[in-house]
């Protein structure tokens, strides 16, 4: 990898850290398709795995008191369920296909009826999001989107929605790296001096948002939050049929 390319990487990793410690998600978003460019899609898949464990970790470490456990259990049990089943498969999606899924699926999630949209906070309908969550992890690299509008839709604060999404994702994309850094890919074929550097970034990224989390209402944190996964995902949309129809 050149100079350039490792600072970009490095740099995307800080900067989608700080946005993820801000608002929960939006930063793996961006940050898969970033590395799906720069990358092929198994090392891609592997080394976001990596950054956002991390990322995610170290953010519900800080805000481990408003984790809201329940749903933490019954997504990762739906998650583990349908690992099963993708690995006997071991599906590596399209480029083109796994950016227009990537920005397609919050829109999808959005337009289902009310009386269908998923409450993480009863146990049958986390885990079926945990698999729905570890499905369109295999074919787009995150579930963000999915959970961003699962947990903006139920009556929890900005603090809970932060720290139970970061520990949902630190143990979703744990199961993702064993599927494509294990079972799909060389474990190897990341290295492992990139691996550490897009860590600390992504560790570095995420104790820089805590402020500003901290100094925003609810309200503020809703509006900006939806803003931003409607436009991330309108890029992915253009970017995926564009690589699609090319």
């Amino acid at each position: 990898m050149s100079p350039m390319l490792i600072a970009a990487v490095l740099l995307t990793a800080l900067g989608t850290s700080v946005l993820s410690g801000i608002f929960g998600m939006a930063g793996g978003l961006v940050l898969i398709g970033v590395l799906l460019v720069l990358l092929p899609v198994p090392q891609a898949m592997a080394l976001h795995a990596v950054t956002q464990i991390a990322s995610n970790g170290w953010r519900a470490l800080l805000w481990r008191r408003h984790i809201c456990w329940r749903p933490v259990l019954a997504i990762s049990a739906g998650g583990l369920v349908a690992l099963g089943g993708w690995s006997l498969v071991l599906l590596v999606p399209d480029r083109g296909v796994a950016l227009l899924m990537l920005g397609a699926s919050p829109f999808l999630v959005r337009a289902l009826p009310a009386r269908w949209q998923p409450d993480p906070l009863r146990p049958a309908h986390g885990v079926a999001t945990g698999a729905a969550g570890m499905s369109l992890m295999v074919m787009t690299g995150v579930s963000g989107p999915l959970l961003d509008r699962v947990f903006l839709g139920r009556r929890l604060d900005r603090r809970e929605i932060v720290a139970t999404k970061a520990a949902v994702q630190a143990l979703s994309h744990t199961l993702k790296l064993v599927y494509f850094g294990a079972l799909v890919t060389n474990p190897g074929s990341v290295a492992p001096w990139l691996a550490a550097g897009a860590v600390l970034a992504a560790m570095l990224g995420t104790m820089l948002a805590k402020r500003v989390l901290e100094a925003m209402t609810d309200a503020q944190y809703r509006r900006w939050a939806d803003r931003i996964i409607a436009a991330i995902g309108c890029f992915y949309i253009g970017q995926g049929t564009w690589l699609l129809l090319a």
